[in-house]
Protein backbone atom coordinates (compact mmCIF):
# COMPACT_ATOMS: atom_id res chain seq x y z
CA UNK A 1 0.00 0.00 0.00
CA UNK A 2 1.28 3.48 -1.13
CA UNK A 3 2.49 5.32 1.68
CA UNK A 4 2.24 9.12 1.87
CA UNK A 5 4.90 11.85 3.11
CA UNK A 6 2.65 14.25 4.87
CA UNK A 7 3.24 17.41 6.97
CA UNK A 8 0.73 20.11 8.67
CA UNK A 9 1.39 23.63 7.24
CA UNK A 10 0.26 27.28 7.40
CA UNK A 11 0.08 28.21 3.63
CA UNK A 12 1.13 31.51 2.49
CA UNK A 13 -0.41 34.77 0.83
CA UNK A 14 0.87 35.51 -2.92
CA UNK A 15 2.77 38.82 -1.16
CA UNK A 16 4.80 37.22 1.28
CA UNK A 17 5.47 34.65 -1.22
CA UNK A 18 6.50 36.76 -3.82
CA UNK A 19 8.35 39.14 -1.25
CA UNK A 20 10.33 36.32 0.62
CA UNK A 21 11.19 34.86 -3.38
CA UNK A 22 12.70 38.57 -5.11
CA UNK A 23 14.40 38.09 -1.43
CA UNK A 24 15.79 34.42 -2.34
CA UNK A 25 16.53 35.40 -5.85
CA UNK A 26 18.84 38.10 -4.83
CA UNK A 27 20.73 35.54 -2.25
CA UNK A 28 20.35 32.65 -4.35
CA UNK A 29 23.77 33.71 -6.48
CA UNK A 30 25.82 34.25 -3.33
CA UNK A 31 25.23 30.38 -1.99
CA UNK A 32 25.13 27.76 -5.32
CA UNK A 33 25.51 25.12 -2.53
CA UNK A 34 22.47 25.83 -0.77
CA UNK A 35 19.31 23.78 -1.72
CA UNK A 36 16.80 26.42 -1.93
CA UNK A 37 13.02 25.70 -1.52
CA UNK A 38 11.23 26.50 -4.54
CA UNK A 39 8.70 29.78 -4.33
CA UNK A 40 5.55 27.60 -4.38
CA UNK A 41 6.93 25.57 -1.22
CA UNK A 42 7.17 27.77 0.82
CA UNK A 43 5.39 27.69 3.94
CA UNK A 44 5.89 26.89 7.85
CA UNK A 45 5.68 24.14 9.18
CA UNK A 46 3.78 22.77 12.20
CA UNK A 47 4.23 19.37 12.13
CA UNK A 48 5.81 17.08 9.85
CA UNK A 49 4.43 14.00 10.13
CA UNK A 50 6.38 11.58 7.36
CA UNK A 51 5.15 8.40 5.46
CA UNK A 52 1.93 7.57 6.51
CA UNK A 53 -0.70 5.13 4.83
CA UNK A 54 -4.20 6.11 3.83
CA UNK A 55 -5.43 5.26 7.24
CA UNK A 56 -3.60 7.10 9.14
CA UNK A 57 -4.13 10.30 7.30
CA UNK A 58 -7.72 9.87 8.21
CA UNK A 59 -6.62 10.40 11.88
CA UNK A 60 -4.61 13.09 11.27
CA UNK A 61 -7.62 14.43 9.76
CA UNK A 62 -9.90 13.67 12.62
CA UNK A 63 -6.62 15.31 15.12
CA UNK A 64 -6.78 18.37 12.64
CA UNK A 65 -10.41 19.21 12.80
CA UNK A 66 -10.08 19.15 16.34
CA UNK A 67 -7.22 21.26 16.96
CA UNK A 68 -8.98 23.96 14.75
CA UNK A 69 -11.86 23.83 17.01
CA UNK A 70 -11.99 26.71 19.16
CA UNK A 71 -8.83 28.35 17.89
CA UNK A 72 -9.33 31.94 16.46
CA UNK A 73 -7.22 33.37 13.02
CA UNK A 74 -4.29 35.43 13.83
CA UNK A 75 -2.06 37.38 12.36
CA UNK A 76 1.56 36.63 11.42
CA UNK A 77 4.31 39.28 10.55
CA UNK A 78 7.63 37.75 8.69
CA UNK A 79 10.96 39.59 9.24
CA UNK A 80 14.21 39.02 8.78
CA UNK A 81 16.72 36.53 8.11
CA UNK A 82 18.38 33.91 9.87
CA UNK A 83 19.72 30.62 10.73
CA UNK A 84 20.05 27.19 12.80
CA UNK A 85 21.78 26.60 14.30
CA UNK A 86 23.67 30.10 13.87
CA UNK A 87 25.51 32.47 11.14
CA UNK A 88 28.78 30.92 12.16
CA UNK A 89 27.98 27.83 10.44
CA UNK A 90 24.47 27.54 8.92
CA UNK A 91 22.68 24.80 8.22
CA UNK A 92 18.86 25.86 7.53
CA UNK A 93 18.13 29.72 6.13
CA UNK A 94 15.29 31.09 7.25
CA UNK A 95 12.60 33.86 7.11
CA UNK A 96 12.05 34.87 11.06
CA UNK A 97 8.36 35.70 12.62
CA UNK A 98 8.26 38.81 14.06
CA UNK A 99 4.69 39.39 15.48
CA UNK A 100 2.06 36.47 16.27
CA UNK A 101 4.53 33.59 16.90
CA UNK A 102 2.86 33.08 20.20
CA UNK A 103 -0.48 32.48 18.36
CA UNK A 104 1.50 30.31 15.93
CA UNK A 105 3.40 28.34 19.36
CA UNK A 106 -0.22 27.63 20.46
CA UNK A 107 -1.89 26.36 17.41
CA UNK A 108 0.84 23.89 16.95
CA UNK A 109 0.54 23.03 20.53
CA UNK A 110 -2.93 21.96 20.07
CA UNK A 111 -2.09 20.14 16.63
CA UNK A 112 0.39 18.26 18.61
CA UNK A 113 -1.71 17.34 21.66
CA UNK A 114 -4.80 16.32 19.46
CA UNK A 115 -2.20 14.01 17.35
CA UNK A 116 -0.62 13.15 20.26
CA UNK A 117 -4.34 11.48 21.33
CA UNK A 118 -4.32 9.39 18.19
CA UNK A 119 -1.15 7.71 18.47
CA UNK A 120 1.07 10.17 16.36
CA UNK A 121 4.62 10.56 18.57
CA UNK A 122 5.28 14.30 20.23
CA UNK A 123 8.17 16.31 18.51
CA UNK A 124 10.14 17.04 22.10
CA UNK A 125 11.80 20.45 20.27
CA UNK A 126 10.91 22.92 21.24
CA UNK A 127 9.12 24.77 18.47
CA UNK A 128 10.29 27.62 16.43
CA UNK A 129 7.56 29.31 14.13
CA UNK A 130 9.91 29.71 10.99
CA UNK A 131 9.69 29.92 6.98
CA UNK A 132 12.86 27.56 6.06
CA UNK A 133 14.20 29.08 3.01
CA UNK A 134 17.19 26.85 2.17
CA UNK A 135 19.67 24.32 3.09
CA UNK A 136 23.53 24.46 3.37
CA UNK A 137 24.76 21.67 1.65
CA UNK A 138 28.69 22.83 1.85
CA UNK A 139 29.15 25.56 4.56
CA UNK A 140 32.44 26.90 2.84
CA UNK A 141 32.46 29.89 0.51
CA UNK A 142 29.84 31.66 2.29
CA UNK A 143 30.98 35.00 3.36
CA UNK A 144 28.88 36.59 0.66
CA UNK A 145 26.15 35.02 1.88
CA UNK A 146 26.43 35.65 5.84
CA UNK A 147 26.78 39.50 4.73
CA UNK A 148 23.82 39.67 2.60
CA UNK A 149 21.54 38.06 4.91
CA UNK A 150 23.02 39.93 8.19
CA UNK A 151 22.61 43.73 5.80
CA UNK A 152 18.79 42.11 5.68
CA UNK A 153 18.50 40.75 9.21
CA UNK A 154 15.69 43.19 9.76
CA UNK A 155 14.48 43.11 6.15
CA UNK A 156 10.05 42.41 6.89
CA UNK A 157 8.36 40.39 4.26
CA UNK A 158 4.69 40.75 4.90
CA UNK A 159 1.99 40.04 7.09
CA UNK A 160 -0.17 37.03 6.58
CA UNK A 161 -4.05 36.20 8.31
CA UNK A 162 -3.61 32.28 9.33
CA UNK A 163 -7.32 31.71 8.93
CA UNK A 164 -6.54 27.99 8.18
CA UNK A 165 -4.27 24.86 8.63
CA UNK A 166 -3.31 22.87 5.66
CA UNK A 167 -2.48 19.03 5.85
CA UNK A 168 -0.06 18.76 2.90
CA UNK A 169 1.31 15.76 0.84
CA UNK A 170 5.16 15.87 -0.11
CA UNK A 171 6.21 14.19 -3.44
CA UNK A 172 10.14 14.11 -4.13
CA UNK A 173 11.29 13.91 -7.17
CA UNK A 174 15.04 14.79 -9.16
CA UNK A 175 13.41 18.12 -10.26
CA UNK A 176 12.86 19.05 -6.28
CA UNK A 177 9.53 18.22 -4.14
CA UNK A 178 6.33 19.17 -5.08
CA UNK A 179 3.60 19.94 -2.58
CA UNK A 180 -0.23 18.98 -2.28
CA UNK A 181 -2.82 20.29 0.04
CA UNK A 182 -4.88 17.44 0.88
CA UNK A 183 -7.03 19.25 3.26
CA UNK A 184 -7.71 22.20 4.58
CA UNK A 185 -8.85 23.23 8.48
CA UNK A 186 -10.55 26.06 8.84
CA UNK A 187 -9.91 28.47 12.12
CA UNK A 188 -13.24 28.57 14.00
Amino acid sequence: MERIRSFVAILLNDEVRAAIAAEVARLRPLAPRVGWIAEPNLHLTLKFLGELLPDALERVKDGLAEAVTGATPFSLRFQGLGAFPGMARPRVLWVGVAEGGQAAQALQARVEAALGRRGFPRDDRPFSPHLTLGRVREPRGLAGLQQAMARDARMDFGRLEVRALSLMRSDLSPGGSRYTELANFPLS
